[in-house]
């Protein structure tokens, strides 16, 4: 049968309209502004995740490259470094001291510690399970892995402090640098308590009944736990590139949001969940199950709970966590930021 003589011409074009689009993806390649993102591999950075695999970033005119840490001040060192240009990390004095020398800014909130969210938890040895230790009421005389002094997870322990009254002095603080050495130190019994978030190693020795979980610290002690901070001069000199970040990033928070909370803001599955969930998960390298067992709050506009942002800073402070006498307002960029109103 002989052949259409049109099909030379028609294959002409399509190589042709193949060659222009490659082309036109070239030069918005070539256009797009490239940012680094600085995050730790958890579900509570899940709304980068989304806002990466959704194309929030290159609607935005933005090429994200998301850059992994093992733990919350190297982002802040490398925010302000230029090594990265946003952090979305947890709060720590460390930050603080920077944000109080004039370095950084929180511009938008990460995640929240919010009753009926399973983000990070309060966790106890199977010893000190065995021996009575049942709740956050139980913690002075015994000893308490944190990652570090000056961590997000001292913030919690002073929190609990505060509500249960008692004595900072009265509790054994061991610092262990990183979630791997608190989980070791809980299955060792070197540790009676830790306070720290959803991990895979940890959800291994929970199922194993070798870790206890006694509470969810958002139903204890809610709080402001993560925030996206930028350097100063960033949030000065590119206004442009923060507002678009900001833009796209607020559009994974509600995707998150969406994927895990009703409109009431309360926990609860829906018809997106399942692929947020395996998004997440494909990023963190945790199973499914783990991402939906232990997801935190986010709130759909990246709000920022200021009163207790400034509580921290004030918390650190007296401490002496944080050194300088800075009014604690300063650590955050009100042009930016969407504050959540007060309760």
């Amino acid at each position: 049968m002989s052949r259409p003589l049109y099909r030379p011409a028609a294959r002409h074009l399509i190589r042709t309209a193949l060659m222009l689009f490659a082309t036109v993806c070239a030069v918005a390649s070539a256009d797009a502004e490239t940012i680094k993102i600085g995050i730790i591999k958890q579900t509570n950075t899940g709304m980068v995740f989304l806002a990466q695999d959704r194309g929030y970033f290159t609607a935005e005119g933005l090429t994200a490259e998301i850059v992994y840490f093992d733990s919350s001040l190297p982002i802040a060192v490398a925010t302000v470094s230029g090594d990265v240009d946003f952090g979305v990390t947890a709060n720590t004095a460390g930050f603080y001291q920077l944000a109080g020398q004039g370095e950084l800014r929180i511009i938008a909130g990460q995640v929240g510690e919010v009753p009926g969210y399973h983000d990070q938890g309060w966790f106890a040895s199977s010893q000190a399970y065995a021996a009575g230790v049942r709740s956050a009421k139980d913690i002075p005389g015994h000893a308490v892995a944190l990652t570090s002094i000056g961590a997000s997870s001292h913030y919690t322990l002073g929190l609990a402090a505060e509500k249960y009254g008692f004595d900072l002095s009265k509790v054994q603080v061991l610092p262990l640098q990183s979630l791997g050495n608190m989980v070791t130190a809980l299955v060792g019994g070197r540790a009676d308590f830790a306070p720290m978030t959803m991990a895979p190693a940890l959800a291994q020795r929970l199922d194993s009944g070798e870790i206890k979980l006694l509470a969810w610290i958002g139903d204890v002690t809610p709080w402001q736990f993560g925030a996206v901070s930028t350097a100063t001069k960033t949030a000065n000199n590119r206004h442009d590139t923060v507002e678009r970040f900001l833009r796209a990033y607020r559009k994974g928070s509600a995707d998150f949001h969406a994927a895990f909370a009703d409109v009431a803001d309360k926990r609860t599955d829906n018809p997106k969940t399942a692929e947020s969930i395996a998004i997440i998960a494909r990023n963190t390298g945790q199973a499914a199950d783990q991402v939906a067992f232990g997801n935190p709050f986010v709130d759909p506009e990246g709000r920022v709970d200021v009163k207790d942002v400034l509580h921290q800073v004030t918390w650190y402070k007296a401490q002496n966590m944080v050194k300088g006498d800075f009014d604690p307002k300063i650590v955050l960029d009100m042009r930016y930021v969407v504050p959540l109103p007060e309760k």
